[in-house]
């Protein structure tokens, strides 16, 4: 890796030689602005705004703007004799732990590597000292021209150091925080950490840029002549208002089902495709039962039509009893009316024998 900065690492009376090589590069696909009438591309010249000639890079140099829009011209060996005492040097002053740094200040990260062999053993001692510490360093430095923070940890085997922004050049989030009450409750917490926990850790080695991925694909096909425009599906799901309950409940289902967890499978697939609504409250006061789940359905189904078909059987006992009953009683009554006729027709008949004929023909 190329070096952009030759320099040393103040440790105390220790002096480490050292070269500075950046840690990161960009992936992300740069394009060139064209004419879109012939494709033809289109540059910037730098122009002179006074003669309207273009001026080389060798001619150009520094200038300061007053507010009077006058101009005050800096060159370089101005800024050398500057009495600049990390203009070579990456000065260490105190070591902190890691947790005292704000991630916010994190700016370009570089890598540091000994310049040459004498440098090789006070390197490797700041190294391990600042392993065992547990600590990193902070320390001043200067690059393009400009004094700067740095903050100095081990990565692998090697001294990284990242950049940090000057804590007055960190902005104050005002105005940024939602202004106005709300209350967040216990169970919406518990489903919070239910879904972080479900979600669980990911390697960060396996992430990757699926944009870039898929620009690249279509600068191939273009250029085959073989692309095709395809329309995005879905709409962008903003802007509705949902019950947060209910959404955190399906996420948790959703995540168990995409890591084949027991029980989100079957939840996830019960509930493919809807929609989240508001929950209702108040209402009517109703009580919906709840459906039996899918592990259990046919045991529940069988049971309540086992107790239906004893139900109809205990009416139909009952039924046939009461019809029993019934004749029962109307026999009952019959013989009770018969005996009762009988003896009055004999108390008739010994009474008066004339009038016997006509009552047993009645009778009869």
């Amino acid at each position: 890796m190329r070096s952009i900065w030759n320099g040393a690492i103040s440790f105390g009376l220790v002096s480490i030689p050292i070269k500075l090589v950046n840690a990161t590069e960009s992936h992300s696909i740069s394009f060139r602005q064209i004419h879109l009438a012939d494709g033809g591309r289109i540059r910037y010249r730098k122009v002179c705004e006074l003669d309207g000639e273009e001026v080389p890079s060798a001619e150009i140099g520094k200038g300061y703007e007053e507010a009077d829009g006058s101009v005050i011209p800096i060159t370089d060996e101005d800024l050398a004799q500057l009495p600049l005492a990390t203009a070579k040097t990456i000065e260490i002053m105190s070591f902190v732990p890691a947790e005292e740094i704000d991630p916010l200040q994190m700016d370009a990260a570089y890598y540091l590597a000994a310049n040459g062999a004498t440098a090789a053993k006070p390197y490797i001692l700041l190294r391990e000292a600042l392993k065992r510490s547990r600590k990193v360093a902070i320390a001043k430095y200067a690059l393009r021209g400009r004094e700067r923070l740095g903050m100095l940890r081990v990565v692998d085997d090697v001294i990284a150091m990242h950049g940090l922004l000057w804590p007055d050049e960190i902005r104050v989030p005002e105005g940024v925080a939602p202004d106005v009450e709300v209350t967040v409750r216990d169970a919406e917490l518990d489903l919070a950490d239910a879904l972080m926990a479900t979600l669980g850790e990911v390697e960060m080695a396996s992430l990757h840029d699926d944009y870039r991925d898929a620009v690249e694909a279509m600068i191939a096909a273009k250029a085959g002549g073989a692309f095709e425009p395809v329309e995005a599906s879905g709409e962008p799901a903003g802007g509705q208002v949902i019950d947060l309950m209910a959404a955190l409940e399906k996420s948790v289902r959703a995540a168990k089902a995409s890591r084949g967890e027991a029980g989100g499978a079957e939840e996830a697939e019960a509930e493919a495709g809807a929609e989240v609504t508001p929950m209702r409250r108040g209402g009517t006061g109703r009580k919906t039962s709840a459906a039996p789940k899918a592990v259990g359905g046919k045991k529940s189904t069988a049971a309540s039509a086992k107790k239906t078909a004893a139900t109809a059987a205990a009416k139909s006992t009952s039924a046939a009893s009461k019809k029993k009953t019934a004749a029962k009683s109307t026999a009952g009554k019959s013989g009770t009316t018969k005996s009762t006729s009988a003896a009055s027709a004999k108390k008739a008949g010994a009474g008066a024998k004339k009038a016997a004929t006509p009552r047993k023909r009645a009778s009869a």
